[in-house]
């Protein structure tokens, strides 16, 4: 337990543990007024996309943390965060990684788990206002783990989303609960701000269509980051690249190994000729497979 907690002690409305005393202070009324209030399709506006590094000796201790606590006490139970998944990059996907010299992971194989999440969209500032409260409140409580490194995490806005197959198969909203075989992230940076538009119609037009036409991403989803709050958590470190970059998702049907080489070896070249930008990071990842330590013994 944190200090702050043991200082602070179990408020009037709380129960042991952390839980609220039947009748105790939720303002449910509040919550019936707020449902009638703002926007709530299932457009995803906006995600949070956090790469994170266990230290070393901590890998399944903060894989039960994640699986058991956070991703639904510090996500999935928040409003306007409708879906969400976790990736994981074992250390033979770790080596498939590119570029060597990252400004995104030093070394490029750290953050060998990936959380992704959609926030409903228009709903950015009012989840962000619930996270941070949540998040102290978690930390206050000593349910955060502290043995790891954040590496990439950022809230994005979204900006396009390129399907393979046209008006076929799932949309952008299905692709954290469809069961997808494998997602590549892929961080792109262009020279200045003012480059980024034109960096982004080029990848939406041209790029995007030309590399999933015959392979086995059905999707790409591109999002820009957001700058994090002045009151977030100290551990999570401000967003770099608030004005030039691009995140891409790229949503796979094949397991990535099966296909890195004819389809994802490359993408730094082609960037890197279309003379927009520069590529920071490609990384291939599968999915957890939640309630288990499923791929935890091959991390490192």
């Amino acid at each position: 337990m944190s200090e702050g907690a043991k200082d602070e002690g179990v408020r009037g409305d709380e129960a042991p543990g952390g839980g609220v005393r039947e009748g105790g202070g939720t303002r449910s009324d509040t919550y019936a007024e707020l449902a009638a209030l703002g926007p709530y399709g299932v457009h995803p506006g906006h995600a949070l996309i956090t790469m994170v590094e266990p230290h070393p000796g901590h890998e399944f201790a903060y894989n039960r943390w994640y699986e058991d606590d956070h991703y639904y006490a510090g996500a999935m139970a928040m409003p306007w965060m409708f879906a969400g998944r976790r990736w994981v990059a074992t250390r033979e996907l770790q080596e498939l990684r590119y570029p060597d010299k990252s400004a995104i992971a030093q070394p490029v194989g750290a953050g060998c788990y990936l959380s992704t999440y959609w926030v409903t969209d228009g709903r950015y500032d009012d989840h962000m206002k619930w996270t941070v409260g949540i998040n102290k409140r978690l930390n206050r409580d000593g349910r955060v783990y502290q043995d790891r490194t954040h590496v990439f995490t950022a809230f994005q806005d979204h900006e396009a989303t390129v399907y393979r197959d046209g008006a076929a198969g799932p949309r952008d909203f299905h692709a954290l609960d469809h069961p997808y075989h494998g997602l590549v992230l892929e961080v792109i940076d262009a020279e200045g701000p003012e480059q980024r538009a034109e960096l982004l119609e080029w990848l939406r037009s041209r790029h995007l269509p030309k590399r999933l036409s015959g392979s086995p991403a059905a999707m790409v989803t591109v999002f820009r980051p957001t700058p994090l709050p002045g009151d977030r958590m100290t551990y999570v470190k401000q967003v770099e690249g608030v004005d030039t970059r691009l995140t891409l998702l790229w949503f796979l049907q094949e397991d990535p190994r099966a296909c890195w080489a004819e389809h994802f070896a490359g993408l730094d070249a082609t960037v890197a000729e279309s003379g927009l930008g520069r590529v920071e990071l490609v990384a291939p990842f599968v999915p957890t497979v939640p309630g288990t330590d499923r791929y935890v013994d091959q991390l490192r």
